[in-house]
């Protein structure tokens, strides 16, 4: 049978190796309180996609952001038509009055032919944009 000195120092040394794995295990807590929460995250994600009602609210969300996007892009596309033939009928203006300017002998050529230029350009930007956006809700119905 062992004497009490023998016991004491047995003893202390569980209390020696256990003080250490108690601040090793403080340390392991405060990086496993991240990983549990990652875990959980990941579960909950799993559950979720498995849940018939999780999976319709997400296709529901996704169609209607599809229409949606559809309608916003054909919008943009008719909104810029038109600042494109407001600009185009600007340039017509400016090319009558350049025009006008040229035949009265006060004004150089070339400033009729970036009238008609700008002119021309916008204007096919702008029959362009509403030709494609009519080509959109076609192709959509």
């Amino acid at each position: 049978m062992p004497g009490a000195a023998e016991r004491f120092r047995s003893r202390a040394q569980v209390a020696v190796i256990v003080a250490p794995q108690a601040v090793k295990i403080e340390a392991v807590s405060k990086v496993s309180t991240t990983q549990k929460l990652g875990v959980a995250a990941r579960v909950a994600g799993q559950q979720a996609r498995r849940s018939r009602t999780v999976r319709a609210l997400g296709g529901a969300i996704s169609a209607v952001g599809r229409s949606l996007g559809r309608v916003l892009h054909q919008l943009w596309l008719e909104v810029m038509g038109l600042l494109f033939l407001l600009m185009a009928f600007s340039g017509g203006v400016f090319l009558a009055r350049e025009y006008a300017e040229y035949h009265a002998r006060h004004t150089a050529l070339w400033h009729v032919v970036i009238a008609i230029c700008f002119t021309v350009t916008f204007a096919w930007f702008g029959v362009s944009s509403f030709w494609r956006a009519r080509q959109k809700s076609k192709g959509s119905r």
